[in-house]
């Protein structure tokens, strides 16, 4: 038998709990993928596999039952209409979490914005499209655009259509926006929520922050009350 690496096995360890492998048998009986194939990513709170199927690859976002910062996922989700009573309930709020994720790429998808394809969710765990080739996109963090005014414009373009559409994507930065033959792709879209919610003015003035922070330190000339303006005029 091969030798388990001690990465391997804390992926294993903090996510294959029986709840877990239950609701991904599930999954595989009911046609979404064929298996898992490996770790993408290790997240503070999911850990991203991807997935063998017929036609290619999907991604499966799995979040973690027992270690997921559940206070920090209710300050997000207690806002939201959708959502509510959901106070002191752990293994409630991770089902929300995911249910909201997927709510919140299907409506930020028709309204244009370049996401992931949902596919399907269950329990704690949400299946959406491969953004790759052979690999996975990179983040913008690791893959500086070759046209970087473009990638800005068509960032804040969907940032403008995500805002017309209601919500605030709430943690947009470098690291949740995949570079993809040089045009971007937002993911992690949990903490998403309605622009009416107490604090999304401050949600989305910290994506305009973030955002242009980064563009700042790749040599653009950028003014974050600007695009601010473009992003939140209806």
């Amino acid at each position: 038998m091969p030798k388990i690496s001690k990465e391997k096995f804390k992926v294993m360890h903090n996510v294959f709990d029986d709840f877990t492998n239950r609701t991904i048998f599930r999954l595989i009986g009911q046609g979404h993928f064929q298996g898992l194939q490996s770790p993408i990513f290790i997240g503070k709170e999911a850990n991203i596999f991807s997935a063998i199927t017929k036609e290619g690859k999907l991604i499966v976002k799995i979040y973690r039952l027992e270690t997921c910062d559940f206070n920090r996922m209710y300050d997000y989700i207690k806002d939201d209409p959708r959502y509510i009573n959901l106070r002191g309930k752990k293994r409630k709020i991770i089902m929300a979490w995911v249910q909201r994720e997927f709510r919140n790429l299907m409506k930020a998808r028709e309204a244009g914005v370049r996401v992931p394809k949902p596919i399907t969710f269950m329990n704690n765990i949400i299946v959406m499209e491969f953004i790759g080739d052979a690999q996975v996109a990179l983040q913008l963090k690791d893959h500086t655009p070759k046209a970087k005014r473009k990638f800005l414009d068509d960032i804040i373009d969907n940032m403008r259509k995500l805002h017309k559409a209601g919500l605030v994507h709430a943690d947009l930065s470098p690291f949740n926006i995949l570079n993809y033959k040089d045009r971007p792709v937002f993911i992690d879209f949990s903490q998403c929520g309605p622009i009416k919610a107490s604090q999304a003015e401050e949600y989305l003035q910290r994506d305009v922050n973030n955002v242009t922070n980064y563009f700042k330190k790749i040599g653009l000339k950028v003014d974050p009350e600007k695009i601010l303006a473009k992003i939140s005029k209806l």
